[in-house]
Protein backbone atom coordinates (compact mmCIF):
# COMPACT_ATOMS: atom_id res chain seq x y z
CA UNK A 1 0.00 0.00 0.00
CA UNK A 2 1.35 3.45 -0.88
CA UNK A 3 1.17 6.18 1.36
CA UNK A 4 0.40 9.48 0.75
CA UNK A 5 2.13 12.73 1.13
CA UNK A 6 0.78 14.56 4.08
CA UNK A 7 2.59 17.98 2.86
CA UNK A 8 0.68 17.95 -0.75
CA UNK A 9 -2.50 18.66 1.61
CA UNK A 10 -0.80 21.13 3.45
CA UNK A 11 0.05 23.49 0.20
CA UNK A 12 -2.94 23.33 -1.12
CA UNK A 13 -4.68 25.06 1.80
CA UNK A 14 -1.69 27.08 2.61
CA UNK A 15 -2.35 28.03 -1.23
CA UNK A 16 -6.04 29.50 0.01
CA UNK A 17 -5.33 30.50 3.03
CA UNK A 18 -3.03 33.46 2.13
CA UNK A 19 -4.76 35.37 -0.48
CA UNK A 20 -7.75 34.61 2.17
CA UNK A 21 -5.48 37.42 4.47
CA UNK A 22 -3.39 39.13 1.80
CA UNK A 23 -6.51 40.30 -0.22
CA UNK A 24 -8.31 42.27 2.93
CA UNK A 25 -5.34 43.60 4.13
CA UNK A 26 -4.46 44.89 0.35
CA UNK A 27 -7.76 45.76 0.26
CA UNK A 28 -7.69 47.95 3.68
CA UNK A 29 -3.88 49.85 2.60
CA UNK A 30 -5.97 50.39 -0.70
CA UNK A 31 -8.51 52.18 1.35
CA UNK A 32 -5.83 53.92 3.93
CA UNK A 33 -3.84 55.35 0.97
CA UNK A 34 -6.84 56.67 -0.72
CA UNK A 35 -8.43 58.31 1.93
CA UNK A 36 -5.36 60.07 3.89
CA UNK A 37 -2.77 59.70 0.93
CA UNK A 38 -4.91 60.94 -2.10
CA UNK A 39 -7.50 63.18 -0.06
CA UNK A 40 -10.34 61.12 -1.28
CA UNK A 41 -13.53 61.30 1.69
CA UNK A 42 -16.44 61.27 2.20
CA UNK A 43 -18.34 64.91 2.20
CA UNK A 44 -18.55 66.53 5.56
CA UNK A 45 -20.93 69.39 7.24
CA UNK A 46 -18.64 72.26 5.44
CA UNK A 47 -20.30 72.32 2.27
CA UNK A 48 -23.86 71.25 3.03
CA UNK A 49 -26.85 74.26 2.59
CA UNK A 50 -30.84 73.62 3.52
CA UNK A 51 -31.58 71.84 0.06
CA UNK A 52 -35.17 73.97 0.64
CA UNK A 53 -33.28 77.24 0.16
CA UNK A 54 -30.43 76.29 -2.45
CA UNK A 55 -32.00 79.11 -5.09
CA UNK A 56 -31.89 81.90 -2.13
CA UNK A 57 -28.40 80.64 -0.40
CA UNK A 58 -25.11 82.56 -2.55
CA UNK A 59 -23.75 81.59 -4.65
CA UNK A 60 -26.58 79.33 -5.93
CA UNK A 61 -28.97 82.54 -5.95
CA UNK A 62 -27.65 83.44 -9.04
CA UNK A 63 -26.58 80.46 -11.00
CA UNK A 64 -24.05 80.74 -14.24
CA UNK A 65 -20.59 81.68 -14.61
CA UNK A 66 -18.41 83.95 -13.40
CA UNK A 67 -15.01 84.82 -14.77
CA UNK A 68 -12.48 84.33 -12.21
CA UNK A 69 -9.05 85.40 -13.72
CA UNK A 70 -8.32 84.80 -17.67
CA UNK A 71 -8.81 81.52 -18.35
CA UNK A 72 -10.24 80.76 -15.08
CA UNK A 73 -13.90 80.54 -14.52
CA UNK A 74 -16.30 79.33 -12.12
CA UNK A 75 -19.45 77.95 -12.71
CA UNK A 76 -22.57 78.12 -10.36
CA UNK A 77 -24.85 75.14 -11.13
CA UNK A 78 -28.30 73.89 -9.83
CA UNK A 79 -29.50 70.26 -10.81
CA UNK A 80 -33.37 70.01 -10.02
CA UNK A 81 -36.13 68.03 -12.12
CA UNK A 82 -35.68 67.71 -14.84
CA UNK A 83 -32.86 70.48 -15.81
CA UNK A 84 -29.43 72.11 -15.07
CA UNK A 85 -29.39 75.76 -14.39
CA UNK A 86 -27.48 76.99 -16.21
CA UNK A 87 -28.21 74.29 -19.14
CA UNK A 88 -25.42 75.82 -21.83
CA UNK A 89 -21.89 77.36 -20.67
CA UNK A 90 -19.95 79.01 -23.07
CA UNK A 91 -16.02 79.26 -22.26
CA UNK A 92 -13.09 80.41 -24.77
CA UNK A 93 -10.51 77.29 -25.36
CA UNK A 94 -7.87 76.81 -22.75
CA UNK A 95 -10.21 78.14 -20.14
CA UNK A 96 -9.70 75.99 -16.82
CA UNK A 97 -13.42 75.63 -15.52
CA UNK A 98 -14.73 75.40 -11.65
CA UNK A 99 -17.79 73.63 -11.27
CA UNK A 100 -19.48 73.94 -8.15
CA UNK A 101 -23.03 72.13 -8.02
CA UNK A 102 -25.81 71.20 -5.73
CA UNK A 103 -29.21 69.67 -6.28
CA UNK A 104 -32.49 71.15 -4.97
CA UNK A 105 -34.28 68.13 -4.75
CA UNK A 106 -33.78 64.61 -5.70
CA UNK A 107 -29.96 62.68 -6.17
CA UNK A 108 -28.67 64.17 -10.08
CA UNK A 109 -25.41 63.16 -11.77
CA UNK A 110 -23.15 65.80 -13.29
CA UNK A 111 -21.05 63.88 -16.34
CA UNK A 112 -19.16 65.56 -18.76
CA UNK A 113 -17.26 62.69 -20.33
CA UNK A 114 -14.63 63.67 -22.28
CA UNK A 115 -13.05 66.00 -19.46
CA UNK A 116 -13.71 63.48 -16.86
CA UNK A 117 -15.61 65.11 -14.43
CA UNK A 118 -18.41 62.63 -13.13
CA UNK A 119 -20.15 63.71 -9.71
CA UNK A 120 -22.96 62.86 -7.64
CA UNK A 121 -25.14 66.20 -7.00
CA UNK A 122 -27.03 65.43 -3.28
CA UNK A 123 -30.09 67.44 -2.64
CA UNK A 124 -27.88 70.30 -0.26
CA UNK A 125 -24.59 69.15 -0.63
CA UNK A 126 -22.26 71.13 -2.56
CA UNK A 127 -20.21 69.68 -4.71
CA UNK A 128 -16.69 70.67 -6.75
CA UNK A 129 -14.90 69.28 -10.11
CA UNK A 130 -12.44 71.31 -12.14
CA UNK A 131 -12.10 70.54 -15.70
CA UNK A 132 -9.71 72.38 -18.46
CA UNK A 133 -11.38 72.43 -22.14
CA UNK A 134 -8.18 72.72 -24.46
CA UNK A 135 -10.37 71.74 -27.35
CA UNK A 136 -13.17 73.84 -29.21
CA UNK A 137 -16.51 71.95 -29.51
CA UNK A 138 -19.77 70.83 -27.66
CA UNK A 139 -19.32 68.91 -24.64
CA UNK A 140 -22.63 67.50 -23.20
CA UNK A 141 -23.54 67.59 -19.41
CA UNK A 142 -25.60 64.46 -18.70
CA UNK A 143 -27.68 63.54 -15.39
CA UNK A 144 -25.93 59.80 -14.98
CA UNK A 145 -28.18 59.81 -11.85
CA UNK A 146 -31.53 58.03 -12.25
CA UNK A 147 -33.66 61.33 -11.27
CA UNK A 148 -37.47 60.25 -12.18
CA UNK A 149 -39.64 59.60 -15.81
CA UNK A 150 -38.04 62.58 -17.33
CA UNK A 151 -34.56 61.88 -16.67
CA UNK A 152 -33.51 60.89 -20.01
CA UNK A 153 -33.87 64.47 -21.00
CA UNK A 154 -31.90 66.29 -18.58
CA UNK A 155 -28.66 67.69 -19.89
CA UNK A 156 -26.94 70.45 -20.89
CA UNK A 157 -23.52 71.12 -22.90
CA UNK A 158 -20.44 73.59 -22.39
CA UNK A 159 -19.51 75.41 -26.12
CA UNK A 160 -15.61 75.78 -25.99
CA UNK A 161 -14.98 78.14 -28.64
CA UNK A 162 -11.46 78.87 -30.74
CA UNK A 163 -9.74 81.26 -29.16
CA UNK A 164 -9.78 84.70 -31.20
Amino acid sequence: MATRKATTVYLYELAWILPSFAIPVGMLVALVVTAFGAGIHLPGQERRIDPTKVAETAPFDTPGLVELAPGQYEVRMTAQIWAFAPNEIRVPAGSTVHFWATSKDVVHGLLIPKVHVNVMLLPGQVAHAVARFDTPGEYPIICHEYCGIAHHTMAGKVIVEAAR
